[in-house]
């Protein structure tokens, strides 16, 4: 299971607020059928494969650029891990909230 942190941000847009071009890019990682979770920060998603991954973000990224800006940063964090199975984002989550006191 590979699981990533990613975060679009427009570049260059007349206005501070992003809700517009937040909730359209969230629409496109809805749209790939890939569990995410959104964060106040960012979008965390999980995928079985590095190209179902980058194609839903690279989609994402791209109805950005359609919402109205012509410059997108974005920053991703992938984690691949192939020593264990299911390593879901609850299951990272439920690991370390086991081991709290």
């Amino acid at each position: 299971m590979i699981t990533a942190d990613f975060a679009i941000v427009p570049v260059g847009t007349q206005d501070t607020e992003c809700k517009e071009y937040v909730k359209n890019a969230v629409q496109e990682i809805k749209k790939s059928g890939l569990t995410y979770q959104l964060t106040g920060m960012s979008t965390q998603i999980e995928a079985e494969t590095l190209e179902e991954l980058y194609s839903a973000i690279t989609k994402a990224q791209e109805v950005v650029f359609k919402a109205g800006t012509d410059r997108v940063y974005t920053v991703i964090k992938v984690d691949d891990r192939r020593d264990m199975d299911n390593r879901t984002l609850d299951a990272k989550v439920k690991t370390v909230e086991d081991i709290l006191e």
